[in-house]
């Protein structure tokens, strides 16, 4: 199995630093799975009790790093190609510092959200 970044495709932020990973930050297998788009992920994630308007996850096989954890799993193994990567990748790949700086992104996320009129829990989010 591959691994998977599972991000709110609405927020600006989390959208960029997705593609960014995938494109720039030296992981070949990463794939990305929009959490508004993709039912079927926020019925998983919410199998297993990962409450996704709290943070993105990410998935390899069995194993599932939620929030905080789960930028600081994904800064850790980037090799990244770009100097913004490079900045996140210093600030964020401690997991100690990755949980003081992750409030810091859920409340730009939340703002952002709230400029689109949007909320913050994907499962909200219209089906097709």
């Amino acid at each position: 199995m591959s691994l998977q970044l599972v991000y709110d495709g609405a927020c600006p932020f989390c959208r960029h630093f997705a593609l960014r990973a995938e494109l720039a930050g030296g992981l070949p297998q990463l794939q990305l799975r929009d959490a508004r788009r993709d039912p079927g992920i926020r019925r998983q994630l919410r199998l297993q009790r990962l409450d996704l308007a709290r943070g993105a996850v990410l998935l390899d096989g069995q194993q599932a790093w939620h929030g905080s954890a789960a930028i600081a799993e994904i800064c850790r193994r980037m090799h990244p190609s770009d100097a913004l990567l490079a900045l996140l990748r210093l600030l964020f790949r401690s997991p100690q510092r990755a949980r003081r700086l992750y409030p810091l992104l859920l409340l730009a996320r939340r703002w952002a959200l709230r400029l689109q009129g949007l909320t913050e829990n994907p499962e909200e989010t219209p089906g097709p």
